[in-house]
């Protein structure tokens, strides 16, 4: 019913939520098809950052009604910058991983109330590795790597480039969104 009216972009949500590994393998590829046979952009949202890391060219991991980071999609996910992306990305299983197994599954706390969110970076409360000025100073995406970005005081200002990747684009050097 969604493609009948021949759309120029279709947003999915959630769309192999609670599918069993083969279904959801499926319908992936079924969305891959219809986007690529329609031409039509494609926004997938999920937590499960494996899914989008193979499906997906970018990927924006959000917190609180805020991108805090993103990039190349395989890239983000298999080296997260931003600690609640880090966290999201190890909360899932790796296929050949037996480490992964033991993987942490969730974060410490809360998420915030939305309509009261902290002061400072919105995270700082659950994460790991936050400093003092994260109470108060909530840090803009700051570049992370070639074609990345992350709001994170922990992001060099200055990120060096990852190995083999060309220099950043203009628009990514750019310290707000």
């Amino acid at each position: 019913m969604a493609l009948a009216c021949d759309p120029m972009l279709i947003v999915a949500d959630e769309p192999t939520t609670a599918l069993d590994v083969m279904i959801q393998a499926q319908i992936l590829r079924l969305i891959e098809r219809t986007v690529a046979g329609r031409g039509v952009g494609l926004i997938m949202i999920s937590h499960d950052l494996a899914v989008l890391a193979d499906t997906c060219d970018r990927l924006a991991v959000m917190y609180a009604g805020r991108v805090v980071e993103e990039g190349p999609a395989r890239r983000v996910y298999a080296d997260a910058r931003h600690p609640y992306a880090r966290a999201l990305s190890a909360a899932f299983p790796r296929v050949g991983d037996p480490a992964s197994r033991f993987a942490p599954r969730g974060l410490a706390g809360d998420p915030p109330d939305p309509a009261a969110l902290p002061a400072g970076c919105a995270f700082h409360p659950r994460c790991p590795v936050a400093l003092e000025s994260c109470a108060v100073d909530d840090p803009p995406l700051r570049v992370a790597g070639a074609g990345r970005r992350a709001a994170c005081v922990r992001v060099a200002q200055d990120a060096a480039e990852e190995p083999g990747d060309p220099a950043p684009p203009e628009e990514a050097r750019r310290t707000t969104p």
